[in-house]
């Protein structure tokens, strides 16, 4: 069942990004003929006045059709609602519109999280120092610092009980390698102020410390709906940098970085265990989720949203559209590279679940 609730996780996200596109295109009087939940074999579908409505068996994907290259249309080819007779700015909001669906139902998922489930938290402020790294330098040990103290402060920054103080900890770390450090700490009864200059590593300032929530973590909804929504934007505004450093972990440091690209598989595998064992993260997992596919689709990358608004960035600088040839050429192509990629994780990933490796052992 929890695999179940990933995949249905997943298609909702899915069914969000191409009501995005249906509704900006519906709403403007253009055309469209398809709306479809997934790939591969018709399961179920519905032929309304004008679109045909499909769910289809794969359901990790999904598109919005339009009329416009259809050879069995009989729709006139100089009809103003065809989508390729609008002007550039009617298209740029029905190619972008699956994109900022995205991003609101995010958000909102994100409310909900707050709202009904409570973001998780520590219940005492601090980064406990669970222990000194055995295989690290003496930096610590040096400054004075033990195992079991409490870093409530670094650099004039105090840190609550947001499980997100840990990683604001070691981003001050790691980006002051040879750089003094004044930090907080609770011993006991005892507050101190000591200074530590983390040592320059490949990737960044290091200490030489194990680090840990302080206290138990626990969750509390917030029931005042003004606060929810500002806790909402709050966590939101933190999902959209943490995504964005990602991407930019992956283009600077490719070769460390490209083995953690997830594909479906590991997706659902993630979000299985998720259900399974923390159903209160299902609304944050979604929201992680909708943001990185609405990031990954206004990549400007051939066969996605980003791509084809390229081509109505190009067609605006130019006054008038690429040929038909090259852009179809584009289009196919990125869509092959992505088709591969994504069956390429799809068998690494697959090949990677435990169940599977005990049918080979």
């Amino acid at each position: 069942m929890s695999v179940l609730a990933a995949i249905a996780v997943l298609a909702v996200l899915i069914l969000v990004h191409e009501l995005g596109h249906f509704i900006a295109a519906r709403s403007q009087g253009i055309h469209v003929n398809r709306f479809s939940l997934g790939f591969g074999p018709v399961i179920w579908k519905y032929q309304g006045e004008e679109t045909e409505y499909a769910v289809r068996a794969f359901p990790l994907g999904g598109f919005v059709g339009f009329p416009d290259d259809d050879p069995d249309c009989s729709i006139p080819a100089n009809d103003p609602n065809l989508l390729r007779n609008r002007p550039i700015l009617d298209r740029a909001i029905v190619i972008s519109a699956g994109v900022i669906a995205n991003l609101i139902f995010a958000y909102f998922l994100l409310v909900g999280q707050v709202a009904f489930v409570g973001i998780a938290q520590a219940t005492e402020p601090g980064v406990l120092i669970q222990e000194l790294a055995p295989d690290a330098s003496l930096v610590a040990t040096n400054a004075g610092i033990k195992a079991g103290d409490i870093i409530i402060a670094a650099n004039n920054q105090k840190f609550g009980t947001s499980l997100q103080e840990i990683e604001n900890l070691r981003d001050i770390i790691k980006n002051n390698p040879g750089n003094s450090i004044q930090i907080g700490i609770l011993r006991g009864s005892e507050n101190l102020t000591l200074t530590v200059t983390p040592e320059a590593k490949a990737n960044g300032g290091s200490i030489g410390i194990k680090l840990s929530n302080n206290g138990r973590i626990v969750r509390k909804a917030v029931k005042n709906p003004v606060e929810a929504f500002n806790q909402g934007a709050t966590e939101f505004q933190r999902i959209i940098t943490m995504t964005f450093s990602g991407f930019k972990q992956l283009i600077t440091n490719f070769g460390e970085t490209a083995s953690q690209v997830a594909g479906p598989v590991k997706i659902v595998e993630i979000g299985a265990n998720i259900a399974q064992n923390d159903t209160g993260s299902l609304f944050y997992f979604g929201a992680l989720i909708s943001i990185n596919l609405a990031i990954i689709n206004i990549l400007p990358l051939p066969a996605l949203d980003g791509g084809q608004l390229a081509f109505l960035f190009i067609e605006g600088l130019r006054g008038k559209p690429l040929p038909n040839r090259i852009q179809e050429g584009v289009m196919q192509t990125g869509l092959m590279l992505l088709l591969g990629l994504g069956i390429f994780l799809i068998v690494k990933e697959t090949t990677q679940l435990q169940w599977v490796q005990k049918l080979f052992q």
